[in-house]
């Protein structure tokens, strides 16, 4: 699986998740509205809350087939529906036109996770909440309501309304956080790890230098890629990703307790403990030495050199790297495929 793939899949879930719950939430709202208006005797709106029971009931397969828009919509129409009928039916005092509150903040929340990310659906929601509010209000203070319910149902309804719609809105709005966070931390991620390799990039090499604290018992190794200018030129750049991956899988299981950086090109930075440094970086060179790397039936041998560098109070990590990179080009000079320190 492709890593937009793995994020489609992650985009899914939460809205699969999310529907899921809220949808639960609203059949236990139903069912607590059927006992009330049966102890009421409210007939009409009991056959009307059975029929959305079972409405709520079907959309379950709606939410298993990923029909997630159709879902939206059909809830959303519902709520108008049974808003009005409500309202008008044992009036405005029992506080179901809040839910017209918690429809706007759904309306957003559905487009920010659809396909095309457009606010004009939810504009259009929004602009629908504020006719129907503004009309109920005004037909319930000027017609008689059908029934006329007790003083304890109407306060029961009003403070459901209340305490339901706030929970309502602070429960989408933490999903919305949480994912927005999610999403945050892996742009963040992403934007400091190499594409090709995994390993971090030259920003993660500064945002580890800015957070190190005991850098004085660090050394930090510059690794370069022997003759690999030659490999793209005479095998092409396919190969040489392909070797680039090779060489940072073995950097990763011979020093995969270390900070390793992809600096750029066929340079690789690598941070580890000073004592002991240069047996590892030696094992290292000699790994990557040893093994071939074969790719469309030809046969790489890898050499890279190495040029390490201790730490001294005020470097800077150009500095740092400058060093590392002074010994690792004399390396170079000096014949390649060797650490130098």
């Amino acid at each position: 699986m492709t890593p937009i793939e793995k994020q489609q899949e992650r985009h899914y879930e939460t809205i699969k998740k999310t529907c899921l719950a809220a949808n639960i939430a609203y059949l236990f709202l139903r069912v607590f509205y059927l006992v009330l208006f049966i102890i009421a005797k409210l007939y009409i709106l009991v056959w009307v809350d059975a029929a959305t029971i079972v409405v709520y009931l079907l959309c379950f397969l709606l939410i298993k087939n990923k029909k997630y828009y159709l879902y939206a919509l059909i809830c959303g129409n519902e709520f108008f529906a049974f808003i009005i009928t409500t309202t008008l039916m044992i009036g405005f005092n029992t506080g179901f036109h809040f839910y017209l509150i918690g429809l706007c903040v759904v309306s957003f929340f559905t487009s920010y996770f659809s396909k095309h990310k457009r606010t004009r659906g939810s504009l259009v929601w929004v602009g629908l909440s504020v006719i129907i509010y503004l009309t109920i209000y005004f037909i319930s203070n000027n017609v008689p309501t059908y029934y006329q319910i007790d003083h304890w149902l109407e306060m029961t309804l009003f403070t459901t309304h209340a305490i339901v719609v706030f929970a309502f809105i602070a429960f989408y709005l933490i999903i919305f956080v949480k994912y927005a966070l999610s999403l945050e931390k892996r742009i963040t991620n992403e934007s400091r790890t190499d594409e090709l390799t995994q390993l971090n990039n030259r920003y993660g090499l500064y945002d580890f230098f800015a957070k190190e604290k005991d850098k004085t018992s660090k050394v930090l190794a510059l690794l370069d890629i022997d003759n690999f200018k030659k490999i793209n030129d005479d095998y092409g750049h396919v190969t040489g990703d392909y070797i680039l991956e090779n060489v940072s899988a073995t950097i990763k299981s011979t020093l995969g307790d270390s900070f390793l950086c992809r600096y750029g090109g066929e340079e690789f930075v690598i941070v580890l403990d000073k004592e002991g440094f240069f047996d590892r970086l030696e094992t290292l060179r000699k790994a990557i030495e040893q093994k071939v790397i074969k790719y469309e039936d030809v046969e790489h041998h890898i050499t890279v050199t190495i040029g390490a560098a201790e730490f001294k109070e005020g470097y800077s990590i150009e500095k740092w790297v400058n060093l590392a990179d002074e010994k690792m080009y004399s390396g170079k000079k000096s014949g390649k495929n060797k650490t130098v320190k």
